[in-house]
């Protein structure tokens, strides 16, 4: 057994760019040490947005970008040996499974063997009403919301028992980001579930490397005060963690960006609420003793992670169907350009109280005031800074009447022909808001299960049905 195993990620959220993980698996291949690959792509909503995809074609519901991400790495790290993990099953692990299936058999790898995780899926199974809340927005009112997701964050243990089982790939919908980590380091060095101070490693590395690019640069570049190498090509990060619980953070040798102290304590502190007790399913983590250190050129050690105890519950994030939002968005420009952008937002708002279609509403002069500015626009009303060049107007209308909604964002486009002068590229578009609510639930009442296959087994199987 290898005293140091590698961990790469290949995604940070669903959206991440596609090529990202050739250079991760060619540099994995390149340095030939045990290693794992994960892809980490939901957020607290992906799996509710997934959900409604389902709904729509029971064959969809799972990452819609799975086959580009894999098809360029899947070869290679089915024959080199280089697991890859995944959450990217989100509301339907099965057939992002009977995808994979079908992506291994046009590439000559009929007896890739992959696992199905199941049980993060609690829809039916827990009455979320007889579960503490954990987090809410106090304002927002779900006794009348229809359910569209209500998902577990499951941790690493049904992902280790996929690995012994010899999984290739590992499908799973809701776990922690950091289990995606943990699993394969539990399962080369037989780390004990209860080692706390070696799963609190396995809990810092999924961790820092749950957001892909992030730690390597990824929004902390900064032109002129933080830049970085090549950002067109920026890399996306792999850990190198050794038996009795090393960790050091790289990236791929031949891309962009950078791995310092800066951009690592950065994404070690992202979302820790509080640095003494990070939970996880596995792990509580304590970072309040870590240190870094520069250890080369794009390469930092973490030391001192300490863990504590795996929690008795799990967390279960519920997403509930909202209201309406539309937006509208119209741009003017050239001489006057400010002028012309308030008379237009004063007409729009003044145009929703005139039909009476009962939404709340905000206007922003992208170019002037938008992302600080407060709902009745004090900001742009206010600037009396240097005229700009061009404003994007846009129209923001919220409500839980559809066809209300709708109609306000539509203002929008009517002012090709009734707006100011000069007014042009008008665009609408109508989305379903979800809200999310966390609870807690105990542990035990969240089963898991692990069913393993060929894809040449899921083929026929599929054939069969």
């Amino acid at each position: 057994m290898s005293d140091t195993f590698l961990v790469g990620n290949g995604a940070g959220f669903s959206g991440d760019r596609v090529d990202a993980p050739i250079p991760v698996v060619r540099s994995l291949v390149r340095r030939g040490l045990p290693a794992a690959l994960f892809f980490e792509v939901l957020g607290e909503r992906t799996v509710a947005l997934a959900q409604l995809e389902r709904r729509r074609d029971p064959e969809l519901g799972y990452e819609p970008m799975l086959e580009r991400l894999l098809e360029p790495v899947l070869a290679d790290c089915f024959r080199h040996h280089i697991p890859i993990l995944g959450n990217f099953g989100a509301a339907n692990p099965p057939a992002a499974a009977r995808l994979i299936a079908r992506l291994a058999l046009r590439l000559g790898l009929p007896e890739l063997r992959i696992a199905v995780v199941a049980g993060d899926d609690v829809q039916g199974s827990i009455a979320l009403d007889q579960l503490p809340v954990h987090e809410a927005d106090g304002s927002i009112d779900t006794r009348a919301a229809r359910l569209v997701a209500a998902n577990a964050y499951i941790g690493a243990g049904p992902l280790v028992e996929a690995l012994r089982a010899g999984a290739d790939v590992v499908v799973a919908g809701r776990t922690s980001d950091p289990a995606l980590a943990i699993a394969p380091l539990v399962h080369h060095f037989g780390w004990s579930f209860t080692d706390w101070e070696r799963l609190a490693v396995g809990a810092a590395c999924g961790h820092l490397l749950e957001c892909g690019s992030q730690v390597t640069g990824g929004v902390f570049w900064d032109p002129g005060f933080k830049d970085i190498p090549d950002p067109a090509n920026i890399g996306f990060p792999i850990a190198e963690v050794t038996a009795t619980g090393g960790l050091v953070i790289t990236k791929p040798e031949d891309t962009g960006g950078i791995v310092d102290l800066r951009t690592v304590k950065e994404q070690l502190l992202y979302e820790l609420h509080d640095p003494a007790h990070y939970i996880t399913p596995d792990v509580v983590l304590d970072i309040t003793g870590c240190t870094l250190e520069q250890v080369g050129s794009d390469r930092v050690a973490v030391h001192g992670l300490r863990g504590k105890p795996a929690p008795e519950t799990l967390k279960v994030t519920a997403c509930f169907e909202g209201s309406w939002l539309g937006e509208g968005e119209v741009s003017v420009a050239g001489p006057n350009a400010l002028a012309r952008a308030r008379a237009t937002a004063d007409v729009l708002l003044q145009r929703l109280k005139r039909r009476g279609l009962g939404v709340r509403a905000r206007v922003d002069l992208i170019g002037v005031a938008s992302v600080h500015d407060s709902d009745d626009g004090a900001l742009w009303r206010a600037y009396d800074g240097p005229e700009p060049q061009d404003i994007r107007i846009r129209l923001a209308a919220e409500g839980a009447d559809r066809d209300a909604v709708d109609q306000a964002a539509r203002e929008v486009l009517a002012l090709l022909c009734c707006g100011t002068a000069g007014t042009g590229g008008a665009r609408w578009r109508l989305t379903p808001r979800i809200l999310t609510r966390s609870y807690l639930v105990l542990r035990e009442r969240v089963p898991t299960s692990v069913s393993v296959r060929t894809a040449r087994e899921m083929s026929c199987e599929a054939r069969g049905r």
